[in-house]
């Protein structure tokens, strides 16, 4: 069984529509569509936005659909001047920007009391998705690296510049590292899958609206390449 989370509905909407034998309920306010896409089994769900809906999210999908992995699809700001408006960015790992417990001995993102900065996602899922994005979107760029998560929407080009530094980032989002996170946990691969809506400047609030719909369409392409190729 494939865990698919997307934050927005607008991510998960195409996903839906492509299903069949579709049973629905809901759980924490959170629908949860079981079914069949591309042939495989598959749980898709719309979490909310920010990290403890994305966590909690997570832990559902693993204590009651008993997935054995997940895939997080969606959208995310660029923090590389080489990763374009459209491109794909698939998470070699993940870490939490906005947790911060140096008073306590700890690096700048690193949760007290656990034994790593950040999560790791998982190589075949990364490999896989490295092997379908270039099928499916031939014309866009497929990037891998570090994805930054906290529970901000960043548009300043100082923040950007700040959390690439810091971190090492490739892009911002909101929920990435908590599903990490409540994966890591549960012993279960994951991958965070982020099409790029705005680059890495001050033009987010500008960008976002007008690219939102080709970015889905891009990572919705290449969730179901990929459920189709893992079945």
């Amino acid at each position: 069984m494939i865990g698919i989370i997307g934050a927005m509905e607008e991510e998960v909407n195409q996903l839906k529509e492509a299903m069949k034998d579709v049973s629905a309920e809901t759980r924490a306010s959170m629908e949860f569509c079981r079914g069949k896409l591309e042939g495989a089994d598959v749980v898709v769900v719309r979490s909310g936005i920010g990290k403890v809906n994305a966590g909690i999210c997570a832990q559902i999908l693993a204590d009651v659909y008993h997935v054995d992995q997940i895939i997080n699809t969606g959208i995310a700001g660029s923090l590389q001047a080489e990763i374009n408006i459209g491109d794909i960015v698939l998470s070699t790992d993940a870490l939490q920007h906005d947790m911060d417990a140096r008073a306590f001995g700890y690096p700048e993102g690193q949760i007290p009391r656990m034994e790593t900065l950040s999560f790791q996602a998982d190589e075949r899922l990364i490999a896989c998705a490295g092997e379908c994005c270039r099928r499916v979107n031939p014309d866009i760029g497929v990037f891998q690296g570090r994805v930054l998560s906290g529970d901000q929407f960043i548009a300043d080009r100082k923040k950007k510049e700040w959390l690439k530094e810091t971190f090492g980032g490739c892009c911002t989002e909101m929920e990435g590292a908590a599903i990490g996170q409540a994966a890591y946990l549960n012993g279960i691969p994951f991958l965070i899958i982020r099409a790029i809506s705005d680059k890495a400047d001050d033009s987010a609030s500008m960008d976002y609206p007008e690219f939102e719909a080709k970015a889905i369409a891009h990572t919705t392409a290449l969730v179901k390449a990929m459920v189709k190729e893992l079945h």
